[in-house]
Order: C-alpha cells, then structure tokens, then sequence
C-alpha cells in the first residue's frame, strides 16, 4: 500500500468514524415552542457541536505542540524571498485543478487567466519561483471543487472540524477528497513515480500555509472570546467570498486565513 492510498483510507475512516460519533454528540435541538432557540439553532447549524469541540481543541492542541513550532522555524532558517518563491511555486503547482474548476463552473475568462499564469509563471517565472504574470496584471485566485459544488447548487450542509484539516462541512469535505484523488498535478507524479515529490509538495503546503498565517490566527484567538465560534464564523464567510469570486462583503483577513487548498491545519 503507497502512502496516498493509506492517507485515502484514513480519511474514509474518519468520515466512518465522524458519522458513528455524531450519533451521540448532538447538540440539543431546542424545542418548536421556543422560536428564538430554535432560530439560533439553525442559523448556526452546528448540530455537531459538541463533538467538534472536542475536534477542534485536538486540533489546536496540535497546532501549539508541532505546527506553530515548526512555522516559526521555518520562518526563522528560510529567508523571506525564498519563502515566497516557495509559494510562488506551490501556487503555479495547483493551477492545473484551479483550472478544472474554473471550467466547470463556466467561468471561462477566470480559467484563461488561470492558463496564462500557469504558462507565465512556468516559463518567464522559472518554474513558478517568480510570479510575471501579476506583474502584468493577471492576479492570481483560488478554486476548489467544494466551490464547484456550490456554483451547482450543492449545499454546504452543517458545520464540522475535521481532525488536522480543520474547519469544513459535508460539501467541502467531498470537494477535498475529490482534489486528494483527481488533482492534475498530483495523478502525474505519481504516474511518473514522482511519489516522494507529492509528499514533499504537501508538507510544504501545511508549512507555508501555517507560516503565512502566524500573526492572522494569533490576532482571531486573541480577539474572540470564544476562538471557536469566531473560527466557524471566519471560514464560512471565507467560503461565501470564495464562492462569490469576491463579491460578498468579507474582509481581507477572513480570506487570507483560508486561502489554502488544505482547510486548514489548526
């Protein structure tokens, strides 16, 4: 068994294990008499509560023990300009499935620009290392397939933290396995036995994405009383910007939090 379908099992297994655990971890359900409860009840849609509590302070728990730790590393032994050529280069990486997606949410300019920053970026830029393309004015964005599904009508169904990843909800978590096992970029290194290429991109992935966002994290915990509730907050309004190609009225910190395709290591 390689490791991407290990990593492919243990993500069935929590899914398994995250229906089984919902069955006793429910969030009381207010009754009909009580209008305003109830109302509260659905708007945040957090049946799971209870169990993503638990989740989540797992999560942060590992964050303080290995990623906030290894991020601060990594920012202090790599050198700013390499850092952003790292993820410059991760960028150019994941545009093959930006482009995918782009397409099949019928947003055709989007994924032209998507094409030319990819051809850019890979030739001009040095493999991805420098980024032209914004230079000259094709700025880069993120889609996903969780986006897909929604620009199709697929709704985003109840909160939930998954364990290591995060922040997400049933369509979002299908998006993610979806791009586990059809990303572009990931089906050629492996068919080139390129295996150990993909495992180093990842890693780089959870650093750089835990690096770029040290300050962004610290201020949302030590602003919000309840970092929980303010984390749910954040990544849904991330996801309707996202969504909306930016229409919608979310802050530039909400987005930059979320702007990995990993949601989220924390």
């Amino acid at each position: 068994m390689t490791i991407r379908q290990a990593l492919h099992l243990i993500a069935r297994c929590a899914l398994v294990a995250i229906i089984s655990l919902s069955i006793t971890a429910c969030a009381h359900r207010p009754p009909e008499s009580d209008a305003d409860a109830l109302a509260e009840y659905e708007r945040i849609n957090d049946p799971l509560e209870p169990l993503n509590r638990v989740t989540h302070d797992f999560n942060m728990a590992f964050d303080t023990v290995i990623m906030k730790p290894i991020a601060h590393i990594y920012r202090a032994l790599v050198p700013g300009f390499m850092r952003r050529g790292i993820s410059n280069v991760l960028d150019n990486l994941a545009a093959p499935f930006i482009l995918a997606n782009d397409l099949l949410q019928g947003e055709f300019e989007r994924g032209g620009d998507t094409l030319a920053r990819f051809a850019i970026n890979t030739t001009v830029g040095v493999g991805g290392i420098f980024d032209p393309a914004a230079e000259w004015g094709i700025e880069k964005h993120k889609e996903d397939f969780g986006e897909t599904l929604a620009v199709w009508g697929v709704g985003e169904g109840f909160y939930l933290v998954l364990p290591f990843l995060g922040p997400s909800n049933p369509r979002d978590f299908a998006g993610l396995m979806v791009e586990f096992v059809a990303d572009p970029t990931s089906l050629y290194l492996d068919h080139e036995d390129l295996e150990e290429v993909g495992y180093a991109r990842t890693a780089l992935e959870v650093i750089d994405f835990r690096e770029r966002n040290l300050e962004t994290i610290d201020d949302l915990k030590a602003n919000s009383t309840d970092f929980y509730a303010a984390l749910r907050s954040a990544y849904r309004q991330n996801r309707a910007f996202r969504i909306s190609n930016g229409r919608s009225s979310e802050t530039k910190a909400e987005e930059e939090l979320f702007e990995t395709e990993m949601d989220e290591d924390f």
